[in-house]
């Protein structure tokens, strides 16, 4: 079992030192990551926290899931490894020349 738990539907207030004291009640927090918007530095409303111990991280979901904190219901459990999604470039839904459809063409 893995000790690092998603910490999902935060308070774009949360801090990560609000959720070290909260989740220092389950135990030792290891570390604490809030993800954050790359271009604004805003809150995307969830976090990694890592305790240090399986039992610690168990005893935290059972304490902290569905609970209250800054007006929101916590959803905490064990974190899944990141999906690979695929790097950039390609076709993506950019229009481009794409296998299938007809070259784009400006009109004067």
């Amino acid at each position: 079992m893995e000790t690092k738990l998603y910490v999902g539907n935060l308070s774009y207030a949360t801090t990560e030192d609000d959720l070290r004291t909260l989740f220092a009640q389950a135990g030792t927090v290891k570390t604490v990551t809030l993800i954050k918007d790359r271009d604004t530095g805003r809150s995307k409303g969830f976090a990694f926290v890592e305790m240090t111990t399986q039992a610690e991280a168990q005893k935290a979901i059972s304490m902290f899931n569905a609970t209250q904190l800054n007006d929101r219901e916590l959803t905490v459990n064990i974190a899944r490894p990141r999906e690979e999604r695929p790097q950039g470039g390609g076709y993506g839904d950019r229009g481009g020349n794409r296998p299938g459809r007809r070259p784009r063409t400006r009109r004067y």
